[in-house]
């Protein structure tokens, strides 16, 4: 893919903003007028099926927004920002999407929200709406993101940034924790109560890079200790409770529960709790659980959760200042990555010495 700037990296300053692709390029590289460009694009029945996917398939590969939104991109006064996030029923994304709002709407910006439901063919379409209809900067989650959404916010010159994972992690702007930093706090915490038996219960893979992050992370730290994490004692399950009770009865016809389980987020940590107060388990006396978000709710629950509080605010916050100071023409330097803390509370404890004798409840 041709750039005409290079991706920031760690600590680096923005680059001069990208000019957009004009209709007179898609015309010379399609073989057609600029007026045959525009009746393909805006009024697709007065050209032929052929010609219109000529042209549409010429305006993706070189990135180009249709007129409308592309009169508003050149004079920058749409004053809207776009955010696309997987889901609204896990509030980590809420509150990030809160901190995004609160940030640019005090410069007079407004929010265009989509969500993707971790499908990258929906997250393409989703943002390729917002660039048509001339947002000025758009927000997204994870580093993973398919080859035509890169191209089309190149070829549009929208800046954009990625949220939920370290500057590291992708050559593309990008503000978040470290999985591997999170996945040290929680082992270091479990290790030092003196769990050795630890699985996880985590999200599902397609298009969530945080979820195999996380677990490389919990790997890498559980090796540190001379323990390893055997494939036998990860379940991966969808973030609906039914689901998460299905997944800790599945770790269980897989042999001996483990003394700690780590779930993927809060939302996961409550439902392995259901399952286990359905079952007579007592936590944390024959079970520790651990969750990762820190929503308010888990800090009432009985016993109240151990989690780690992440920066979901905060990231919010920082990718609408990042995008903020491109449109600007502004040097802005992203954070390495953002600091995370572990709040222990009553769902972690020793593991229990007559565990092994004791089967009931």
């Amino acid at each position: 893919m041709t750039r005409s700037e290079q991706p920031l990296a760690a600590g680096a300053v923005s680059a001069p903003l990208r000019g957009k692709v004009r209709i007179e390029e898609v015309a010379r590289a399609a073989g057609v007028s600029a007026a045959t460009v525009s009746r393909a694009l805006n009024s697709p029945g007065l050209v032929s099926e052929a010609r219109r996917r000529q042209v549409a398939t010429v305006a993706q590969q070189l990135g180009y927004v249709a007129h409308g939104a592309a009169r508003a991109l050149a004079s920058r006064r749409s004053r809207a920002l776009g955010a696309v996030v997987p889901t609204l029923t896990n509030t980590i994304f809420a509150d990030a999407i809160e901190g995004f709002q609160q940030r640019m709407e005090a410069e007079g910006y407004t929010l265009l929200l989509a969500t993707s439901d971790y499908d990258a063919d929906t997250e393409y379409r989703r943002a390729r709406t917002m660039v048509e209809r001339g947002i000025d900067g758009l927000m997204l989650v994870g580093v993973s993101h398919d080859q035509r959404l890169y191209e089309l916010l190149e070829g549009s010159g929208v800046p954009f940034v990625q949220s939920w994972a370290p500057a590291k992690a992708s050559p593309w702007p990008t503000i978040g924790y470290d999985n591997a930093t999170l996945a040290r706090v929680v082992i270091d915490h479990l290790v030092g109560l003196g769990h050795r038996e630890i699985g996880v219960v985590t999200g599902l893979t397609q298009h969530n890079d945080r979820v195999p992050a996380r677990l490389a992370g919990l790997r890498a730290a559980l090796r540190h200790y001379g323990l390893s994490l055997p494939e036998g004692r990860v379940v991966r399950t969808a973030y609906r409770t039914v689901e998460v009770r299905e997944a800790f009865r599945e770790l269980q016809r897989r042999g001996k529960l483990p003394t700690a389980l780590i779930a993927n987020n809060d939302i996961v940590a409550m439902g392995l709790m259901v399952e286990a107060a359905a079952q007579g388990i007592a936590v944390p006396r024959r079970l520790s659980i651990v969750g990762v978000g820190d929503h308010e709710i888990v800090a009432h629950l009985q016993p109240p959760l151990t989690t780690v509080r992440t920066p979901k605010t905060a990231i919010g916050m920082i990718a609408a200042d990042y995008l903020l100071a491109r449109i600007r023409q502004q040097d802005f330097a992203l954070p390495a990555e953002l600091p995370l803390e572990l709040v222990v509370r009553g769902t972690t404890a020793a593991p229990s010495r007559h565990r092994r004798k004791d089967p009931g409840p």
